[in-house]
């Protein structure tokens, strides 16, 4: 897999993949992060990416042009299969769409940043529209950084136990379990007994158990949802 990321602040993704499991990913040849800067493919003697808003609303406004040089370039290299745009109003990053972005070849991410880009960027190079969440960072980037770290993990190779990733959280809809681990007894406080038994058919049941009902009393709308 390889992902290009397009950014303003190229610097704010420095470390986020130089460490862990992305680190590994990449050095493994299983995945390929390659972020570029925005600002050379601005024509601008300044290398500016931005500019006032028509509309005079408050606020800078990434420029068409740098960016639709950058995704022509890319594209120019390779086929991609989605060209994403970070956005507090876009479709709700979820578990399943990382799945689902984790089977494809190669992935665009542009990161947002100022007042937002122009639409026409949204309306013409965009293939899909991602939100971490119901707010607004200063930019992008840290949600990119998110959904290439929920993507990366799950490819074949990234976890060493790739059943670890197979049972976290989201995947069949539930929350985890409690997990715990050694000391069984520390200051009294006990893990509980049938974790201890052995008896992998209990275990195995006591997990679910404990997940549906974390689900119900954390999360009660993952019940609900027909993911």
């Amino acid at each position: 897999m390889r992902i290009d990321i397009l950014s303003a602040v190229p610097q704010l993704l420095e470390s986020p993949f130089q460490h862990s499991i992305i680190k590994r990913a990449q050095q493994k040849g299983l995945v390929e992060i390659v972020v570029h800067n925005l600002r050379d493919f601005s024509t601008d003697k300044h290398r500016r990416v931005d500019d006032y808003a028509y509309s005079g609303i408050a606020g800078m406004v990434m420029c068409i042009e740098p960016i639709d040089r950058a995704i022509t370039y890319l594209k120019q290299q390779r086929d991609y299969d989605e060209i994403i745009y970070t956005s507090p109003d876009g479709e709700p990053f979820t578990q399943k769409m990382a799945n689902q972005l984790s089977t494809m070849h190669n992935l665009i991410i542009l990161c947002g940043h100022y007042k937002g880009v122009d639409q026409r960027v949204r309306d013409h190079l965009i293939t899909r529209e991602i939100s971490i969440g119901d707010y607004v960072l200063t930019g992008g980037e840290l949600a990119a950084a998110v959904i290439t770290d929920a993507v990366v993990r799950l490819l074949p190779g990234a976890i060493s136990d790739e059943q670890a990733a197979l049972t976290d959280s989201f995947q069949d809809g539930l929350l985890s379990p409690p997990v715990y681990t050694r000391p069984a007894d520390y200051k009294g406080w006990k893990v509980p007994e049938v974790l201890l038994s052995g008896n992998a058919k209990l275990i195995e049941e006591w997990n679910l158990k404990q997940a549906i009902e974390r689900t119900r009393k954390l999360r009660p709308n993952l019940l609900n949802s027909d993911d």
